[in-house]
């Protein structure tokens, strides 16, 4: 896929959060496309498996630090929610590659550096036209609203669900400590208890209405926990 397919792709993906929550709501009583098979939910691991899991997924160290996080942040805020670092790792190998798409990576603060920014949403290639709603503070453009960070929100989504997953003070959706915790949470919401496959599939596809895109992230999110099993 050419990099401007690619972008148009990551800013579409974007798209559906603010559509799914701020136009229609989240549908509770509706799962939004064919259901995927929950992935298995796993562990959180240890210093010495977070290296050798790292090592073997490519998952980098710091992104993995920010999805298991997110996971142990939303064990203690709604432990019925059931979520997992490892489907939060898929959603960012889906978004972002963990914060590497377009030559970035990750800085020691787990900020994507250059920052990732999508393609302008003027109503091209597909795309609702959505007019800045930031003033360009998150995506730098002060005429269109771009999909941004390494778990690809919208301005308007993140002003809802905007969170500080590193205590820093700052809610920044370029910093995936942040990111990953705002995801978890827009997730949770979405389904409920991402522990069963109607859950999952439902808050996945809340993310992303395709059901090739919550299949992939299935199979994603169940080779990082494999990758876990065989540490």
């Amino acid at each position: 896929m050419s990099r401007p397919a690619v972008l148009i792709a990551v800013a579409t993906v974007a798209l559906v959060l603010v559509a799914g929550l701020l136009l229609s709501g989240i549908e509770r009583d509706r799962v939004p496309g064919p259901a995927a098979e929950v992935p298995p939910a796993a562990a959180i691991p240890s210093p010495r498996e977070t290296r050798q899991v790292a090592g073997s997924t490519g998952i980098p160290r710091r992104a993995l630090a920010a999805y298991v996080g997110a996971a142990q942040t939303i064990e203690r805020e709604n432990a019925t929610c059931r979520i997992a670092w490892n489907t939060l790792a898929g959603i960012g190998a889906s978004e972002s590659s963990h914060g590497a798409f377009g030559g970035a990576a990750l800085d020691d603060q787990g900020v994507a550096r250059p920052l990732i920014i999508g393609v302008p949403l003027d109503g091209s290639g597909g795309n609702r036209a959505i007019r800045d709603t930031d003033g360009g503070r998150l995506d730098g453009d002060p005429r269109w609203d771009r999909a941004v960070g390494p778990m690809q929100f919208i301005p308007t989504t993140w002003d809802v669900w905007g969170a500080d997953g590193d205590g820093d003070g700052r809610s920044d959706p370029h910093d995936l400590d942040d990111a990953a915790l705002a995801a978890a949470r827009y997730l949770c919401r979405a389904g409920t208890d991402l522990g069963g496959s109607e859950g999952w599939s439902r808050a996945v596809l809340t993310y992303n209405n395709s059901g090739e895109y919550a299949r992939k992230v299935a199979r994603t999110a169940t080779a990082y926990a494999r990758a876990l099993d065989d540490v």
